[in-house]
Formats: structure tokens, sequence, C-alpha cells
């Protein structure tokens, strides 16, 4: 009864925080004005006002996300974002309310970014026929009908039509990170204006700074920009005077975010706040908005989170399983009785779970203090916690928790790549060791010794591989045992105390980087060995020999009694423990404590260990990833297998008993294996089911299913959004880069942000908070996603790989993009065997339903992405002489376009240098990088040179790979009796080479061109890169699964100089991708490339060698040729 009572107080708190107060912040974005209305977002809906301010009208109810709002000039309708279908497309609205009509069906993001001057089409931004990472500008009439028309710029994010409707004031990049402050790379946004009738530009003056939101009033573009001090503000271009000046004074901190107009009114928002200005004034007024309504998203609730599982272990004996879902700790029978939730506390975050040997205690680290701390809670739930702070007083995140076999001392380490152990009794804690480096991968991860006096675990070295070491806790001592020639990682101790177990690979070489193209593709493989501790037992894998044993001499003796015919008793073993069903009028209780155990010392001779380790040959070479130890002498291993065409997907499992040297595979396509302390049970999960089997006998299919579903805990999202929000900023204090945050004190922006978490009142308002404040930071990579999301059910919209034009009523097809039908990825379906669709001919019916010019053609193939589908084509409008065929639409044609663009690109630069250039494109520096590299490169090495093309790169790794085999120079050749010569290495081209690069390639995509810079291999012809070159790992997982970046690992030149984060690298040729030539057909970065390097050829032609002649070691001699 006090919870519920409790629950309904929170319930009534939260709706009344909703009403914004006077002097409380705001959190009203995207407004957009009318001559007596503005229109804004809140809450993931629009809501309208009155121009003078009051009560606040609710527009939209959908369950996804409704943004990016404008009234139309007569202000009748309002276009918006909407993601009613799971997709976002563009709709529309009357402003005095009504069902919202959907007007585009595309499964591409459509973002509405205005009007046209007569009110009668709405302009969007879409990525529906770019082939990589770039918008452009649309129009689209209100009725909805025929195709969008196309603004003709090849890119556009946003833009504002001028009065007349002849020119377009537009943002011409898609940023990657919008909110990035104070940032001065590539993707500076400028403003440009282009004259629609040949798509030439003027470009408003600045210097590298982001202007954005351009709105033509009269002869005047008004925009945002942070030219002066770095916080956005609102200034005006003279499109007569072509004078630039500041209207709005800002001091900060918070940017002016957005802003837009109707007639001669500007409305924008000061982060959260929204502001009227009329054109010609610099007065702007604060809008007072009071909003009220039903908040679903802010009420607490009860919640399954069987499928929110973060972390998982296994009880002593097998009969629970403990899980973290969603900051709490529950526990979860294996056969009888029910979830329990062990912590029920909404608003903390527990973290990492971890069962005592004894059974009595489960670990877990929780924030409820405000910072971690160790928390020991009866496995009943009963009683009171123990709680024991960590470290050595500094603040910060615990992980890996692992209990010693005697269940007094936790060993578990902390963000600053350190291990260390905590005695539970004594509440003392000892640091153990230190990784040398910044990567925590297979580093410090420990193994106690069954004694408990000893812990074993890898530690990178100098070289960077790892090595075993052992720690005695009674002598506080650190002892190296392998050599470092090869790489050690996943050490155990046996459970006999006699041996420990390792990992090691001698061939981890181009992979002993994490940042490294060079080994994306190196199947690593490692051995299993075992370390024999004593020096007074022998090998468990010593030879062995069948012989035949001599029977004993039998002699005459007296007969011996016979035997009692009473059976011995066979002894019996001790039954497994169970959990039986919790009564419902009875609580569990507290556990007794059990009885200790003494292990026998687990004794390690130290002398001469290296030469007691040994390869267990039974286990052959492969791609392991994690030792356990079962039962004394018994070994689970876990291997990641070649990815296989279909699943199982996972790891899979073997077992190794030591006693008969057998190797066995046990399951396949698994994942979070544990095993129990006693060796008897193993907890998996296997694709969304966890199990919880035997090791030793057989299971019967459906046996031992985890019964995560009961799992439910109660969720207080208010509670929750503070926590996060204090977790963000202790992660950021911890894990970036520079612990000076580079200048911004943390406390200061807490204080300056913390309020807005009374009028958050949907999770993508918390995102949008916590993009703000974060970027105060500066910094790439600090992107925000995910979280609690209510996201409606996803129809998806297939699509024919085809671009389509109007003509005699009737839809046709005026491009089919060709594909890779063996590559599931590249699958095209108009040129599928059987269906031969070719340009020109037009589309008659869909699964039986005629389409016609004044149908939106999308519609037709919602819901039918993967689905068969019956088409009518043929060669007349009318329909005759045509034919019906059955496709399988598909959900994107990105793939298909960028195949297209690069192909169009080879083409080109083939015609344009008569043959002689390779074109290499290389998308990203991941896995689709490397493989596009490895195609196009060495298909070409015929060249005489090549033009690399990186632009909209999306970056990965470091592209060691490719500046190596692009710096490749000639060594030699070999002759051959017949044929041509072969070149050493062949798998170069050894001519000239240029990159080109844009705005919109980074990360990899900025250190490739920087290093092909450095290594003077030739020059960069574009635009300067993004400038986001940082490793940005994630801070753990938030509490509803959101995630947020603390980028750790920050590139930095030879000069000690940051050179190209929050920088970009620049071209040593500049050149603008000029919209008035693209309309013409043209690409003036490849034309500039090819131009460069013809004359380089030029001056430079291929060398010609010159074979030696053949030795004659018999001239002039009796055996030499006359």
């Amino acid at each position: 009864m006090r919870r519920i009572f409790l629950a309904a107080i929170v319930i009534l708190a939260a709706v009344a925080a909703t009403v914004a107060q006077a002097g409380q912040p705001t959190l009203f974005r995207q407004p957009s004005v009318s001559k007596t209305d503005i229109v804004f977002t809140y809450a993931g809906d629009l809501w309208i006002v009155p121009k003078t301010g009051g009560n606040a009208r609710r527009l939209t109810t959908g369950i996804g996300i409704e943004t990016n709002p404008y009234f139309s000039p007569d202000g009748k309708w309002i276009a918006f974002t909407g993601e009613y279908d799971g997709n976002y497309d563009v709709y529309i609205v009357p402003a005095t309310g009504g069902v919202p009509r959907r007007l585009t069906y595309h499964p591409s993001y459509d973002e509405v970014s205005g009007w046209t001057p007569d009110g009668k089409s709405v302009l969007f931004s879409s990525t529906r026929v770019s082939s990589s990472n770039y918008a452009r500008l649309y129009t689209f009439n209100i009725e909805g009908a025929g195709l969008p028309v196309e603004v003709p710029l090849p890119m556009a994010k946003r833009g504002w039509f001028s009065p007349d409707g002849q020119y377009i004031a537009y943002e011409p990049l898609s940023q990657w990170q919008a909110d990035w402050k104070r940032y001065r790379g590539g993707q500076t946004q400028p403003i440009w204006i282009a004259r629609l009738s040949d798509s030439t530009i003027e470009k408003i003056p600045r210097e590298n700074s982001n202007d954005k939101c351009p709105m033509w009033i009269g002869d005047k573009i008004y925009f945002l920009s942070d030219r002066n001090g770095g916080v956005m503000t609102l200034f005006s271009y003279d499109t007569k005077s072509k004078r630039v000046e500041q209207v709005i004074e800002n001091k900060g901190p918070l940017d002016i975010k957005h802003a837009s107009a109707n007639g001669d009114t500007i409305v924008y928002e000061q982060f959260g706040a929204i502001y009227i200005l009329q054109a010609g004034s610099k007065n702007a007024k604060k809008v007072d908005i009071r909003v009220a309504g039903d908040f679903p998203g802010v009420r607490p609730r009860y919640e399954k989170v069987g499928d929110k599982i973060a972390n998982a272990e296994i009880s002593p004996s097998g009969v629970r399983a403990v899980f973290e879902a969603r900051g709490e700790i529950i526990t979860v029978p294996a056969d009888k009785g029910n979830a329990r939730n062990l912590t029920n506390t909404p608003g903390v975050m527990e973290r990492n779970p971890a069962w005592s040997p004894d059974g009595k205690w489960i670990a877990y680290f929780s924030d409820e203090s405000g910072e971690y701390m160790l928390h020991l809670r009866d496995q009943s739930g009963m009683g009171e916690v123990k709680k024991i702070p960590l470290g050595d007083g500094k603040p910060g995140f615990f992980s890996n928790p692992v209990w010693s076999p005697d269940s007094k001392k936790i060993a578990y380490n902390r963000q600053d790549i350190t291990l260390w152990y905590v005695d539970i009794e004594k509440g003392t804690n000892v640091k153990v060791d230190t990784n040398p480096f910044g990567t925590s991968d297979d580093v410090l991860l420990a193994s106690w010794s069954p004694d408990s006096r000893w812990i074993a675990y890898a530690k990178q070295l100098d070289n960077r591989l790892r090595a075993v070491f052992l720690y005695s806790t009674d002598k506080n001592q650190t002892y190296r045992i392998t050599d470092g020639l090869g790489d050690a990682r996943h050490v155990t101790f046996d459970k006999s105390g006699k041996y420990v177990f390792f990992t090691a690979s001698t061939n981890l070489g181009p992979t002993i980087s994490f940042a490294d193209l060079s080994g994306i593709a190196h199947q690593t493989s490692r051995n299993v060995y075992a370390i024999v501790l004593r020096n007074d037992i022998s090998s468990p894998l010593a030879p062995e020999s069948d012989e035949e044993k001599v029977q004993p001499e039998q002699r005459d003796t007296p007969p011996m009694p016979l035997p009692s015919v009473t059976p011995t008793p066979a002894p019996v073993a001790s039954p497994t423990p169970t959990a039986s069903p919790t009564p419902a009028a009875e609580q569990p209780k507290p556990t007794p404590a059990p009885t200790p155990k003494t292990a026998e010392p687990t004794r390690i001779d130290l002398e001469d260990i290296d030469q007691r380790i040994i390869l267990i040959s039974q286990i052959p070479a492969r791609n392991y990833e994690g030792l356990y130890a079962g039962k004394p002498g018994i070994l689970y291993i876990t291997e990641i297998p070649q990815a296989p065409a279909s699943g199982p997907f996972g790891l899979t499992l073997h077992k190794f008993d030591l006693s008969k040297r057998s190797f066995e595979q046990v399951r396949a396509g698994i994942n979070n294996f544990r095993i129990s302390a006693n060796g008897e049970k193993m907890l998996f999960r296997q694709g969304n089911v966890w199990n919880m089997i035997s090791t030793t006998l057989p299971t019967r299919p459906g046996e031992g299913v985890v019964k995560t579903a009961e799992m439910e805990v109660y969720v207080d999202p208010r509670a929750e959004w503070r926590q996060m929000f204090n977790e963000i900023w202790r992660g950021e204090r911890d894990f970036f880069y520079d612990p000076n945050t580079h200048g911004l004190d943390i406390e200061k922006a807490k204080k300056l942000y913390a309020p807005y978490l009374d009028v958050i009142a949907h999770r993508d308002d918390l995102n949008y908070l916590f993009r703000e404040m974060l970027n105060q930071i500066t910094v790439g990579h600090m992107y925000i996603s995910g979280g609690d999301l209510p996201r409606p059910g996803v129809v998806p919209v297939g699509l024919l790989g085809a671009d389509y034009r109007i003509e005699n009523g009737r839809y046709r097809f005026a491009r089919v993009y060709n594909g890779e039908n063996w590559n599931p990825q590249l699958r095209a379906p108009l040129t599928a065997p059987g269906v031969n669709v070719k340009a020109g001919e037009y589309l008659i019916a869909v699964n039986g339903r005629e389409v016609k010019a004044s149908d939106n053609v999308y519609k037709f193939f919602e819901s039918t992405a993967n689905k068969q589908v019956v088409i009518k084509v043929g060669p007349n409008p009318d329909g005759s002489g045509a034919r019906e065929v059955t496709v399988v639409p598909i959900a994107s044609e990105q793939g298909l376009r960028n195949l297209a663009w690069i192909e169009d690109n080879r083409r080109m630069v083939d015609k344009l240098s008569g043959g002689r250039l390779a074109y290499v494109y290389i998308p990203n520096t991941s896995g689709p990088g490397y493989t596009s590299f490895n195609r196009y490169f060495f298909a070409q090495t015929d060249k005489h040179g090549a033009v690399i093309d990186e632009r909209f790169n999306g970056g990965g790794l470091l592209a060691d790979y490719v500046v190596e085999y692009l710096n490749r120079q000639q060594l030699a050749r070999i002759a051959f009796r017949d044929g041509k010569d072969w070149n050493v290495p062949a798998g170069a081209i050894y001519g000239p080479k240029a990159m080109i690069i844009n705005e919109l390639a980074g990360s990899g995509g900025d250190a490739m061109p920087w290093f092909f810079k450095k290594l003077k291999i030739g020059p960069l012809i574009g635009k300067r890169t993004w400038g986001g070159l940082i490793a940005a790992f994630g801070i753990p997982t938030l509490m509803d699964g959101g995630s947020i970046r603390a980028p750790n690992g920050a590139v930095y030149g030879l000069d000690g100089e940051w050179e190209v984060e929050n920088v970009g690298v620049a071209p040593d040729i500049e050149v603008e991708f000029d919209p008035a030539l693209w309309r013409q057909g043209r690409d003036p970065q490849i034309e500039k490339a090819v131009e460069y390097l013809m004359a380089e050829l030029e001056k430079n032609p291929p060398k010609e060698y010159k074979r030696p002649p053949y030795p004659d070691y018999h001239k002039g001699t009796s055996l030499g040729k006359p």
C-alpha cells in the first residue's frame, strides 16, 4: 500500500513538473511562426501557441517523434517530419488541428525544411537518390501526387527560397555532429545562394564559421552563426550591399539552436526557450509558454526486462542465475520458483553481479551514494546490505568482480586499467597491478587460485604483447611467468591448484593494434598451454604407453573364507540444491552462514617455472576467446569461428578433459558463457534464450531454459534520467582522454544544465539535453543515441533499384541500376534473372493495382521490402505488350547507387586519361573499405597512375594498409622464358597518385589522407576533411540502454600537435564541388585529379627496364656454343 501511495505522489509530481513555471527553464524546440501562432516541438509532439504566449495546445500524439514543423506562408498548414510508421516522412496537418496527412512514402529519411513561396509545395531534404552520406533538397506538392521535384543541387541539407522563388539560400553539408560547439573542421557549415536556373552560387562571406538556418526576408538573408566568439547567434546578410551584420548579441553559454521566419517575423530557440523578433529590430522578446498534458514518458510503471540483460552470472551450484537488467540485480531459478529482484532501487544503477562461491552473497557495484561502491546483499534479498568503498578513495567505474574461492575477497578492475582486490571482512583494498597501455581488452582479468592466495592474470608488456603474471596476496608481490614472445591471454587456474591454463598466439602480428586496418582480415590463431605450478609433479601430458601386465605366479594356498553376500552400499552423492517456490505469504529468509571449507594450499615453485609450461597439443590452434575452469582437470574453451554463411551465430564452446586428453565440441552459436563454481552447471545465451544446463548429463530440447521473461522491474523515468545525467558526467570525468575535459568545469556544466531535468517529458528531450551539454567539451565523436525511446511498428517500404520519370500519364523507368546479384547486399530487383526490366519501360501495375502519374508510386510498395511482388511492365503507356514479372524489392537502394557512382567515376577517369589511370574508391576504413580497395586497386595494377577517391569516407580504422600499398616502390623484375616479365613487388601501381578528399570524409577518413600527405605519395585534391580523429569508446551502457561516447584515444602528430582533431586535413589543391559544373554532368574534383596526374606522366613517363643479357659462362670454351 505504501508503494502505491508513493507511486501516486510521483505521478502527480511528474505531471505538475511539465507545466512551465516562472523562472523555470523550458525545452521547447524548433519553433516556426505564422501571423498569429507559433508551432514548436516538445515531448516528441507538436504544440501550437499564440505569438503572444500562453497555454500551448498539443497538435500531434503519435507514438514516434514529430519534428521540424514549418507553417505554410498563409499559416493554414503545418508541414513536419513524422515517424508514424517507423520511418521519417513528410506530413502536413491543418494549423487548426486534425489528422496528419502523409505526403512521402520513400524509406529514406525525409526531413522538412520549409515551403515554396506560393505555399503549394513542401521543401524537404532526403537521401533517397544519394550514393553516400549526403542529402539533397526536394519540393513536393501538398496533394502528394506524382514525384517530388529535385532542387538542382548536388548536396543540400536545409534551405529557404527567395520571395520570387528564383533563388535558394541553403546549407550544402549534412553535418555528422551538428551540435559540436566551437567546431572548426572541414564540415563547418556555409550558406550558399544558388540561382535555380543554372545552379551558379554565391557564398555568404565567412571565415570558417558555422552558418545555419537561412531565412530570406526581402533583400536580406537572416541566419545563425558562431562567427563571433564561438556562440551561435543571429546575423543578417544584405544581398544588395553584400554586408554581414550581427542582429542579436549572445554572450552565451547557450546557443541559439534554431530559427525560422514568416513574413517579417522571426522566431528562434535559444536552447529550449523561444523568442520572437521583427525583421529590422535587434530587440527580441521571450515568449512565455505554458504546457500541460498527459505525458506517458514520465509515468512510473512496471516493465519486463528479460530482453535488457546487460550482465549475467550463475550461482555456485547452478540452481539460479543472477542478471543485471535496467540497473537492477535479479536472480532467476533454473526450474522452480520465481524471479527475485534483490535491489528494487529505481534511479540507482547496480552493475556486474557476482555470486559468492559459498552461495550466501551476491556482490555488485552500486552508485546509490553518488559514486560507485561495492554492495553485498544476501542472495535471498533479505537483511542489510554491506557497503564497501573501493580503490584508494578515488571515485570511478568498476567492473569484472571475481570472488576468491573462500568467499573472503573480491578482485575487480577500475577504469584506469588497474587491478585491485578487496578484503570483505576488513574492507581494505589492495592494488595488484596496472596495464601500461590504455587498451583494456583481455588484460588484468583475475583468476583466483583454489586456496585464494594467488591471482593470475595477463598484462601487456612494452612490446604490446601480453604475458602471464601471478600475484601473491601473502607477499603483495607480482611475478611474470611468460617471456612475452607470444601474446598470452585468458589466464585461469585449474580447480586442482596444480596448473594455470592460458592461450597464446605467435601470429598476432598485424592485429597487434586495435586501430590499424592492416589487421582487419588477419585470422589470429591461439594454442592452449598449461603451467605446471609445482616442481615435484609430472606433466599432466607426460608420455603414455600401454603395457601388458604380468600375472603373479599362482601358489598352493589354503582356501580363503567366502565373502559376505551382503552387498556394500554405494556411496550416496550429495544432492544438488534446488530452489523451492516461495509461498506467497512467506518471504525468503536470510541465508545462514555456510561452514567454510579449507582448501589445500596452492603451492607455486617459481624457480624455472618457465620450463614447466607445456603445450596442450590435443587442443588444435584456433581463434579462442576465453578459458573457463570446470571441475579439476576440466577446461571449457570458447572459440570465435569464421563467420558462417548462416546461423547459428556466436561462439563455439569446447570441452577439454585433461585426464582423458580429449577435446570435444559442446555447443555452437552461444554467447555469455558462465560455469558454476562446482563445475556442474553452465549458463549461456543462445539467440535470445538463456539456458542453464548440466555440464555432464545430456539435455533434452527445451530443457534448462531460464525464465527471464518473468523478470520485471519498477521504472521511474524521472529518477532514471537524473541518475543518467550524473552518470554521464562521471563517465566523461573518468574516461575522457583529457583529464581536464578540454578546460570544461564539469561541476559548472552540471549546475547549468541540471534544472532542465525537471521539464523533460520524453526520452528524446533527454538526448537533446545530453547532446547540448556534452558538446560543450568540444570534441569529435561525441555521439549520443538510443535509450528507452517509444517506437512505432515499422512498415518497410520496398524499392526496385530504379529512377523514375513521369511521361504519358505513367511512371517510366529512367534508369535501372545494376547490382551484383550474387551478393545479397547489392541485389538489384529489376536485373534478376527472368525479370530483365529495362530503362524506358513503363510501370503499369503493382500486385494488380494500376499505377498512374497522379499516384504516389512508393505507396504501392508499402510493406513489400524483401517480399515477392508482381509488377506489370511494358514498352507502351497504354499497357499493350506488357508482361508480368515477380520481383523482390529491397529496403534501401544506397548500395546500388553507390556502385553506380563508383562505376561512372571509373569510366570517367578511364575516358579522361585515355585508359592510363586507375580509379580506386574507398568508402570507409573498415571492412567495406578494405574490400573495395583490394578489389579496385589490384585489378588495375596495369595502369600508369591512380586516382584514389576517399570522398564521403565514413572512417573506421587507421588506414596504414592502404597508404603502405600506395607507397610501394618497384624493387626488381623477374624474367621468365616465355611471357612478360614480372614486377617485384607485383601488387603495386608505381606511377603518380592523387587522392580526392571532401568535407564528408572523416575519422579514419581524416587519417588516410593525413598519412598519404605525410608520406608524400601525392597531392590531396578537393576540400578539407571533417577533423574528427579520435578513438571514441562508449562509457558503460546507460540504465535504459542509451549510449554515450567518451572519446578516450586522441591522435596527435609527431611534432607534438593535435594536427587533425577539430581541424581536418587540408587539400594541396583546393577544388570546390561546383553545383553549376555538376549540373552539366561534370565532376570538377575528378577532372583536376586527372589533369594533375596526366601532367605528371608527361613529365615523368613510366620507366622501361631493360632485361640484361643472358649469362654465357662457356664462351670461348670447348663446351660453348658456336
